[in-house]
């Protein structure tokens, strides 16, 4: 026996989250050079950072051997300013995992339950395994959220629902209308965790300004990224945004210095540049576009997608995925996600994403 054996149960159960494929581990395995391999495999914003967040980060490395603002008061500011919001509504994350690990950690517990949709986000029902809650997975509609069927699975114990909109891995979307009614149904004391780790990506007709639900519906957070087209996912900078006794609550369970000095630095910059974001959007939607044509140029059924990737039917995905990966190009399988015939694939730059198709079109 070990220590090992006594850790409780639920933990040893827990699949550990499997991220994209590093270049650098695809380069060592098949004795490739890294800078011939494409990553299309994590929803990474192909830009970059942003200028003016690279900037901001290299000059706060001088202060390196400084704990970073642990309330990260400036960062909150500009984001109160901008959301409408009073600093006391924003929690700050090591990325948005961190704040959806909060949440779980906070409301969760032995002998209480999650409800997210099948084919979520996998950190919904990690996070829920972790504290020992039970996760209730419902059946997706149209490869989505079933907001009807979500409804009908919470049950008394039930105090977290987990929602993804636009969600990952499979792209969907739901009217923002569908979700406020939704909203208007949930018991009080259950916690709505709404995702928006790729709000940005949306088309100007299908955004709304979510914020504005927190002073009806004060059992709703709202968590954000800076992973996605803000480019910055190499620093890991979320937050979520909800009623300030929510927001109490997780500052409770929060890791002191949770996001670091440059981190914080970066992320304040980005808010002030509008023209990158705007880029990143442009370069998205052309993107995606070139990719959803040439997947039907190849007769490869595409799931109508809203973020900045794309599930692509392939058949055999582990054996094509093989394939892509013998040709530099890694794109992720989601076998684990009950959708073993797919791969998701990010949107890339022009040439990455035609490397992509060629090697597709190239697998036997």
């Amino acid at each position: 026996m070990s220590c090992c054996d006594f850790a409780p149960s639920y933990v040893r159960g827990i699949a550990p989250y499997q991220p994209g494929k590093p270049i650098s581990e695809l380069a060592r395995e098949l004795g490739l050079n890294e800078a011939d391999i494409v990553k299309l495999a994590s929803n990474e914003n192909p830009l970059g950072p942003s200028p003016l967040a690279l900037a901001a980060a290299q000059d706060a490395l001088v202060d390196m051997a400084l704990y970073p603002d642990g309330a990260g008061f400036a960062l909150k500011a500009k984001l109160s300013e901008k959301l409408g919001v009073a600093p006391g509504q924003i929690v700050l994350g090591n990325g948005s995992n961190d704040v959806l690990d909060m949440a779980a950690r906070t409301f969760l517990a032995r002998c209480t339950s999650s409800v997210y949709a099948q084919h979520a986000f996998a950190v919904y029902p990690i996070a829920t395994q972790t504290v020992g809650a039970q996760g209730i997975a419902v059946a997706a509609k149209d490869y989505g959220h079933d907001l009807a069927a979500m409804r009908a699975a919470i049950r008394d114990d039930t105090r977290v629902l987990w929602i993804a909109n636009p969600n990952n891995p499979t792209g969907t979307f739901l009217p923002w209308a569908e979700i406020e009614a939704f909203l208007e149904t949930v018991p009080p004391q259950v916690l709505v965790v709404l995702d928006e780790a790729y709000g940005e990506y949306l088309p100007h007709s299908d955004r709304l300004d979510t914020v504005a639900w927190l002073a009806r519906f004060p059992n709703l957070l709202i968590t954000r990224t800076f992973s996605k087209a803000y480019g910055l996912a190499g620093l890991r900078v979320g937050y979520g945004v909800g009623h300030p006794d929510v927001i109490d609550l997780l500052n409770r369970v929060r890791h002191p210095f949770n996001v670091n000095l440059p981190a914080l630095a970066a992320a304040e910059a980005a808010l002030d540049d509008a023209e990158f974001l705007a880029r990143s959007y442009a370069l998205n939607a052309a993107g995606m576009a070139q990719l959803v044509a040439g997947l039907a140029d190849l007769n490869i059924e595409t799931v109508p997608s809203k973020g900045n990737f794309l599930l692509a039917k392939v058949g055999d995905a582990a054996r094509i995925n093989a394939e892509l990966l013998k040709r530099g190009v890694i794109v992720r399988p989601v076998a684990n996600y009950g959708l073993p015939e797919f791969l998701r694939v990010s949107v890339g730059l022009a040439g990455q994403n035609l490397r992509f198709l060629d090697a597709l079109k190239a697998c036997p």
